[in-house]
C-alpha cells in the first residue's frame, strides 16, 4: 500500500468575518492513525471538508506527499476514501449494490470490482447481507458498508468524521476493530471526533481543536501526562472543581485536606480539555 503524508499549512477557512478554521498548521506522518479532537463547533468537519475537497480553503494550503492538492484534485481522489458522519448511501440499493456502483466510478473492471466486493464485504462481517437493502440494516450495519465503500478502490489515505456517532456501544466497538485492522494493515488514518474513549482506543496521535485553532498535540499518553496522571474532582456549593496530580498519593494527601464529595480517578484527554480550554470536549 502506498504510504501517505498530510501537511495543513496556514489553512484557513472563514465565513463571512469569522474563521472557522484559524491559519492551521499540522503535519500527521504515513501510517498513523490521526485523531483531530474537539468540541461541536471547534472546526473539525470543515477542516476535513477542506481536506477531501468538499470546501474550498480561504487561504493556506494542503498538500498530499508534498503535492497541493489543488493543482491536481481528481488524482488526489483517487487517494483517499472518505467516511461522513451522516449517512450517505443508496437506501433502496442493496449493501452489494451500493458497492457496484462506487466501483464503477472508480472505473473498476468487473473482475476486479467483483471480487473486491467479497473480499470487503467478507472483512466488514456482512457477506450474509450483502442482498439486503440498505433501508432494511442497522446503523452499525451503515456504518461498515460506509467503511467498505471508503477503501473499495485500495486509497492510501482514509478520513473519517465521527464514524462512530450515534452508534450502541457493542456497534462502536465492531467499527474500532475494523478501523484498527485496516491501520495496521498500514492505511494512513485521520479522523475528527468528539468521543473521548475512542480517540484514546484508536489515535497513536492527537491534536487538540478549539476555536479554529490546535491548542495542543501528542499521544493520547503525552497529553494526559501534561496535566497529571491523576485527577481529584471536588464538588462543593453546586460546583465541580477539578486539581491534577502526578501520582495517587498526592491527591489523596490532599483531598484529606478539603470538605465536599471528592473523587480520584485517573486523568483522561477530556481532563486535558479540561485544563487547557474550562470546558468539556462534548460541550
Amino acid at each position: 500500500m502506498v504510504r501517505a503524508m498530510i501537511e495543513l499549512k496556514e489553512l484557513t477557512r472563514k465565513f463571512a468575518d469569522k474563521a472557522v478554521v484559524d491559519r492551521m498548521n499540522l503535519s500527521v506522518q504515513a501510517g498513523t492513525f490521526f485523531g483531530l479532537l474537539g468540541p461541536n463547533g471547534a472546526g473539525k468537519t470543515t477542516t476535513l471538508r477542506m481536506m477531501t475537497t468538499l470546501l474550498r480553503p480561504t487561504s493556506g494550503q494542503i498538500l498530499i506527499d508534498g503535492k497541493d492538492l489543488t493543482r491536481d484534485q481528481l488524482d488526489f481522489k483517487r487517494k483517499i476514501g472518505m467516511v461522513a458522519q451522516h449517512i450517505s448511501l443508496e437506501n433502496e440499493m442493496t449493501a452489494e449494490e451500493n458497492l457496484q456502483l462506487h466501483a464503477r466510478l472508480h472505473k473498476m473492471s468487473k473482475k476486479v470490482r467483483d471480487e473486491r466486493i467479497q473480499e470487503l464485504l467478507e472483512f466488514v462481517e456482512l457477506s450474509e447481507h450483502q442482498n439486503k437493502q440498505i433501508r432494511m440494516m442497522s446503523g452499525g450495519m451503515k456504518r461498515r458498508v460506509m467503511i467498505a465503500r471508503s477503501i473499495l478502490h485500495r486509497p492510501s489515505i482514509l478520513f473519517l468524521d465521527e464514524p462512530t456517532v450515534g452508534l450502541d456501544p457493542n456497534s462502536r466497538r465492531k467499527i474500532w476493530d475494523l478501523l484498527k485492522d485496516l491501520n495496521q494493515d498500514g492505511l494512513t488514518v485521520f479522523m475528527t471526533t468528539h468521543y473521548i474513549e475512542e480517540a484514546e482506543m484508536l489515535c497513536d496521535d492527537v491534536a487538540l481543536m478549539d476555536c479554529g485553532k490546535i491548542i495542543d498535540r501528542g499521544s493520547p499518553a503525552e497529553l494526559k501526562d501534561e496535566v497529571g496522571e491523576f485527577v481529584l474532582e471536588i464538588f462543593k456549593d453546586g460546583k465541580t472543581e477539578y486539581k491534577f496530580f502526578k501520582d495517587r498519593e498526592r491527591g489523596l494527601e490532599f483531598a484529606n485536606q478539603v470538605s465536599g464529595k471528592v473523587t480520584l480517578r485517573k486523568s483522561c484527554l477530556e481532563d486535558v480539555f479540561v485544563k487547557l480550554t474550562d470546558h468539556g470536549v462534548g460541550e
